[in-house]
């Protein structure tokens, strides 16, 4: 989680500053995490996107959906 805060602070919070507003700040963080999520090539998982990895796991590893009841 540390490499993750120090990347954004050093893409986003330092590069594009000065902020005028937490408004500005919050949509720019919006907009990283976005980009961040759905379009940043990762490359240990194969240069794509985190969000295809995740929706290509779950198509091989269909979550349990099965539901117990416990009386």
């Amino acid at each position: 989680m540390e490499s993750t805060i120090g990347l954004y602070k050093t893409e986003l919070i330092n590069r594009q500053g000065p902020w005028r507003t937490l408004a500005d700040v919050e949509l720019a963080t919006a907009e990283w995490v976005d980009w961040y999520n759905h379009t940043r090539l990762h490359g240990e998982l194969g240069h794509i996107p985190p969000v295809e990895h995740e929706a290509a796991y779950y198509l091989q590893n269909p979550p349990n959906t099965q539901v117990t009841a416990t009386i």
